[in-house]
């Protein structure tokens, strides 16, 4: 896909952005990223993260949501690698230089730990770059990676063949802000000695090196080595940011230069015909992310007369008092004779749970991995590491309750518009009820906590962990509910939840499971966790990503088949 405006001027300089155009180095900047992105707290970032109702598309928002809840990368960002860290800060700090510029140094101590991974992002790239100096154009890099970082990795590239090729290079540690701040092209032209206008070209990956480029006044060449769909590009830009070229490789671009070269000759000291290299391919398309997607015909669905909804994780975020109350829970597993009473490795569901396990057992702590995920209740925890094993659970919830006091208080809304879904299903007569493994004094306190407000009014019934005497995936919870509720349970009653805990409570109960995906895991996790085994035998009913998909989902049934 080559597009390029008419009145596009031949270039005296090629500006480039390195990672992502240029180089590739992926690995290194999400393995930083990674190590980053738990430190928002510490960092005193969470708070300044932008409102979703402030991000500039859906995605954006969708991205927010997920690092303010999980502390990491979207898994779609991570499967598709397509995205810069300065896509991401820009995409979740907005404006906010302050910001941006305490995470940017996060993430460079963190990069420090990584870099040096770096290799061609197209094959063929110095023979391409060979050519264009050949043809009497400069070449100059302008980055948002600090100097140390991008001299090293110019060192290493390519067995350093590339280290002549540039004019100048602008780093981020040699201007004063990061992009999309124009000073690193502005830099870049003055080092040259070069007017700051539509004879120089700026050629990256992103949205943010577009409006940089725009912001200098220069033009704007768009490298889709990502792959992007031409649609999903367009609405990136406004008619004043917009690429002034849309290149897909580096082969388009010669394609252009040649273009050029028949009304411009004088322009260029040796034709690009003359010089330009046998074709490479051009990049290839990341591997996508599979989607989950267990949505069964919506005719198979009741329609529900009763949602009830796990609490944590479902519809509130208290994430951080939960794994904070977990970290000071475990360590007291040995003087509680604990230890002993975990499953054996043979009885784990998964491998994961296996190891998990033997984890615990060995540093009384999560593994790093699992507190970085933040993806798993201390409910799950314990279903993972004792099984059938009652007394022990009940044991752990009650020293977990203990340390919860010490955390508890901060809670909001797991997405914007969770109050308007429980708002939109009162109106259809449905009645609405919370079922949660939370101790009673902690669910009201949260209860009347949440958004400020409290959402006393919008639920019909609510039962807690200490309400019963065996807590979920036992059904006894739900069973109180609808009894509460003087309704039997059966398939018209609709229990949305996070966990294989959740899932199982409700089967058990005989009513339909909605799995809530708010941790967004793809369906090959999805079918792992979910096996439909003799041993493992229950699955949800549907599974929905987020608030959007299950008010879809209540709509349809409400209307029913056609």
């Amino acid at each position: 896909m080559t597009q390029f405006k008419d009145a596009i001027s031949p270039p005296s300089v090629l500006i480039f952005d390195w990672h992502g155009t240029l180089v590739d180095t992926h690995d290194a900047m999400f393995s930083a990223m990674e190590d980053m992105l738990p430190q928002l707290e510490e960092l005193e970032l969470v708070e300044r993260l932008l409102p979703e109702d402030k991000c500039r598309t859906q995605d954006d928002a969708r991205l927010v949501r997920y690092i303010r809840i999980f502390r990491r990368l979207h898994p779609r960002i991570l499967a598709e690698r397509r995205v810069s860290r300065t896509d991401i800060f820009n995409a979740i700090f907005g404006d906010d230089r302050d910001a941006k510029l305490v995470a940017h140094n996060a993430y460079n101590a963190a990069y420090r730990k990584y870099f040096g991974k770096v290799k061609p992002f197209q094959p063929g790239a110095y023979e391409y770059l060979s050519a264009l100096k050949e043809m009497g154009i400069k070449l100059a890099v302008s980055t948002n990676r600090n100097r140390e970082f991008l001299d090293k990795e110019l060192e290493i590239v390519d067995e350093g063949r590339w280290q002549h090729l540039f004019d100048a290079t602008v780093c981020a540690d040699d201007v004063t802000e990061y992009k999309p701040d124009p000073e690193v092209i502005t830099r870049t032209l003055e080092k040259l000695g070069l007017p700051v206008d539509e004879r120089a070209w700026y050629v990256g990956d992103s949205y943010v090196d577009m409006l940089t480029a725009s912001k200098a006044g220069v033009a704007r060449v768009f490298y889709n080595g990502a792959c992007w769909e031409p649609d999903r590009i367009a609405s990136w830009f406004s008619h004043r940011d917009a690429p002034t070229a849309i290149l897909d490789s580096f082969e388009d671009l010669l394609d252009l230069l040649a273009l050029l070269e028949r009304s411009h000759p004088e322009h260029f000291l040796q034709p690009p015909s003359d010089v330009r290299p046998k074709p490479f391919p051009p990049p290839q398309r990341p591997e996508p992310r599979v989607e989950a997607d267990w949505h069964p015909a919506v005719v198979k669905l009741i329609r529900p007369s009763v949602v009830l909804f796990d609490w944590h994780a479902t519809l509130v975020d208290t994430l951080d008092a939960m794994y904070h109350a977990v970290d000071d829970m475990l360590p007291e597993f040995h003087k509680l004779d604990l230890m002993d009473r975990m499953v054996a490795p043979e009885d784990s569901k998964t491998p994961e749970d296996a190891r998990l396990v033997a984890y615990v057992r060995e540093f009384a702590r999560l593994h790093p991995k699992v507190k970085a995920d933040r993806k798993i209740s201390r409910t799950d925890i314990f279903e993972v590491l004792f099984g059938e094993d009652q007394e022990a659970k009940q044991v752990a919830h009650r020293v977990f309750n203990y340390h919860y006091r010490t955390h508890y208080g901060t809670v909001k809304a797991f997405e914007p518009r969770v109050r308007d879904v429980l708002e939109g299903l009162r109106r259809l007569h449905m009645q609405v009820g919370v079922i949660t493994n939370r101790d009673r004094e902690f669910f009201e306190h949260e209860l009347a906590a949440v958004e400020g407000t409290g959402w006393v009014e919008l639920f019909d019934v609510d039962v807690c962990g200490d309400d019963t005497p065996l807590r979920k995936p036992h059904p006894d919870q739900l069973l109180l509910a609808v009894q509460k509720m003087d309704y039997p349970p059966d398939p018209s009653v609709w229990y949305v939840g996070d966990s294989t805990t959740d899932v199982i409570a409700a089967k058990r109960a005989g009513m339909t499971s909605v799995f809530f995906n708010g941790a967004q895991w793809d369906q090959p996790w999805l079918n792992r966790i979910f096996p439909g085994t003799h041993k493992h035998p229950d699955k949800p009913d549907v599974v929905v990503n987020d608030f959007s998909e299950f008010w879809a989902l209540v709509l349809a049934c409400e209307v029913g088949p056609p």
